[in-house]
């Protein structure tokens, strides 16, 4: 019964993480003063060699994948969740968000989406599943060097937010905000989330 219900732990944060990471990176994309640093890579991309934004998040997903090989990160069934129900999870967001007319509105709807990503890490990778391909970098560096993984976070998004821009992307304050906050936020939400080491021991897995 213990474990039964420690498994439904897992499964339910996995699940809920995965589909609140998604809604919450539509609510930021409809608050329309900013998106994220990927968004703003891969729109480099596309202005610059006329790439689908779709194929160049798919390639960098398998290039970061490459990183976690000097890391020793292995995926787990998380990180495979991860590649299938964000997308989806985005689309039902962009279908029941609307853009606010008004600025303020804008900026409650994007704070709200930041701050529900956050969590949304936390709860995903706080399962023991295995984190997606870009928040293994953050774990990967933590585990192999004892990096804070909101230095790792934060260092990655800033990187890749340059890089979009020279090539090309656009960005507005929120993409700045993003940047900045979600590595904290994540960090704070593993710290409350994540399930203990007896608990994934109970599981057999």
């Amino acid at each position: 019964m213990l474990r039964s219900r420690h498994y439904l732990r897992r499964w339910s944060q996995l699940l809920s993480g995965l589909f609140l990471f998604g809604f919450s990176a539509a609510m930021m994309l409809r608050a329309n003063i900013g998106v994220d640093p990927w968004t703003v890579f891969a729109e480099g991309f596309n202005v610059r060699w006329g790439f689908s934004f779709g194929w160049v998040i798919v390639i960098s997903g398998l290039a970061v994948l490459l990183i976690w090989i000097p890391l020793r990160q292995r995926p787990g069934i998380g990180t495979i969740l991860n590649a299938l129900l964000v997308g989806p999870s985005m689309e039902v967001g962009l279908a029941l968000v609307e853009t606010p007319e008004t600025l303020p509105q804008r900026i409650v709807l994007f704070a709200s989406g930041l701050l529900m990503m956050g969590i949304a890490s936390g709860l995903y990778i706080g399962a023991r599943f295995g984190p997606g391909p870009r928040d293994g970098l953050m774990v990967g560096f933590n585990a192999r060097f004892g990096w804070p993984m909101w230095a790792v976070r934060t260092g990655v998004e800033s990187t890749v937010l340059a890089i979009g821009w020279a090539l090309g992307g656009t960005f507005g304050v929120g993409t700045i905000v993003f940047a900045v906050l979600i590595g904290p936020l994540a960090q704070r939400a593993i710290m409350v989330f994540r399930v203990p080491d007896y608990l994934t021991k109970s599981t057999g897995t």
